[in-house]
């Protein structure tokens, strides 16, 4: 049975203009999304990204009735709701900006598991439903845990090649667990559920419109190690995961095509911009098993870590190494005042994807905070 104090969560959730980015924020100054709930408006309005419409969103609330029938909902699926304090979220996620307060989970979440994406073009080839069935495979009878979409074409083909080497699967899913999306894959589902796990960051009753596959996306490629991508075209989907695998420090991985395939002109481009050419599972595990071997950088964080002052003189000394030059610089910039990351990029001159590396490093050591719209501040 989903614990009764997570209403709070999902109720907090609910409300517009609530973000991800917000529960920090709450939780280190009310310990809790139940004392949210009890705070007075002025209270509220204290914290940062909380306005007006917000605060008395809050104060009022009375939309109970409704997150209860979610969380029965829920129950008789058998799924749970995890959130970012909890030991089972997935380690990887605590990485990468905009990371999803919980997950709506059916399934199980093996905590040492070594998860790696694969994505891929809708319409996909002959060729490339081979490929991918090969890497699928091959990767899971090594031990690999293959995350995907559960989309028609290469999606399905992932999971599906998976599941036949009696591999373990991630499907993360753009709608809520009770919406099937494509209804045809309802036995793909099922089966991923009970080998596996079904994901989402969307509540009971959400449908898949199309801007939560973006949203998505960031969580297949952020919850893995390395993204493969088997076919895409110029305007495909699988480019912004590629994408955003690349702004998280992910490792992405590309199957080269023939110059005259519409299906492999973006894997193509993506190899032109650095990714890396694979032709057997090995080019993936070569860098993705040294991965395994590094210290976390960030431990499962309980709550009394999550709320401790990290300016105090204990927790410096306790937490912080001296930080290298690139990140001092970051720290400059940055003031009390919010900063957009675009600025802070501008500022520092340096690549893109080294500034967000580093934007993460600060905010994992608690000096810097994120707040809605990808602005940062000196944490206060």
């Amino acid at each position: 049975m989903i614990h009764e104090d997570l209403k709070y969560w999902m109720a907090l959730k609910s409300i517009d203009g609530i973000g991800n980015a917000s529960f920090g924020p709450l939780l280190k100054h009310f310990r809790s999304p139940a004392n949210v709930f009890s705070a007075a408006v002025d209270e509220l309005l204290k914290i940062p990204g909380i306005n007006k419409k917000s605060a008395l969103a809050i104060s009022t609330y009375k939309n109970w009735d409704h997150i209860l029938l979610q969380m029965d909902l829920l129950d008789k699926m058998g799924a749970d709701v995890i959130t970012w304090l909890d030991e089972r979220y997935p380690a990887n996620l605590h990485h990468i900006y905009d990371r999803p307060a919980f997950l709506f989970v059916l399934g199980h979440l093996i905590e040492d598991m070594i998860p790696v994406s694969i994505v891929g073009s809708r319409n996909a080839s002959a060729y490339g439903r081979f490929t991918t069935d090969k890497i699928s495979r091959e990767l899971a009878l090594r031990g690999v845990t293959i995350v995907s979409g559960m989309a028609r074409g290469i999606d399905s083909c992932a999971h599906r090649s998976a599941l036949a080497a009696r591999g373990k699967t991630i499907a993360v899913l753009g709608s809520g667990l009770d919406v099937i999306y494509p209804q045809e894959n309802k036995k793909l589902f099922d089966a991923i559920a009970q080998n596996g796990a079904v994901i989402t960051e969307y509540p009971p009753g959400t449908q898949p419109v199309p801007y939560h596959f973006p949203e998505r996306n960031r969580i297949i490629s952020g919850i893995s190690y390395g993204v493969v991508v088997v076919e895409a075209g110029v305007k495909s989907g699988s480019l912004i995961t590629a994408s955003l695998a690349m702004e998280q420090g992910r490792d992405v991985f590309a199957i080269p095509g023939t110059i005259d395939s519409a299906h492999s002109r973006g894997t193509n481009s993506l190899i032109k911009q650095g990714a890396k050419l694979i032709d057997s599972i090995d080019d993936i595990l070569e860098d993705v098993l040294p991965q395994l071997k590094r210290p976390s950088a960030q431990p499962i964080q309980r709550q009394q870590e999550m709320f401790s002052d990290p300016f105090s003189s204990k927790e410096m000394g306790k937490n912080h190494e001296p930080l290298p030059p690139s990140c001092m610089e970051i720290v400059k910039t940055l003031s009390q005042k919010r900063i957009h990351a675009d600025d802070i990029i501008a500022a520092a001159g340096l690549p893109p994807a080294e500034i967000l590396s580093i934007l993460i490093t600060l905010e994992l050591k608690g000096i810097i905070e994120q707040h809605p719209g990808k602005y940062f501040s000196l944490k206060k």
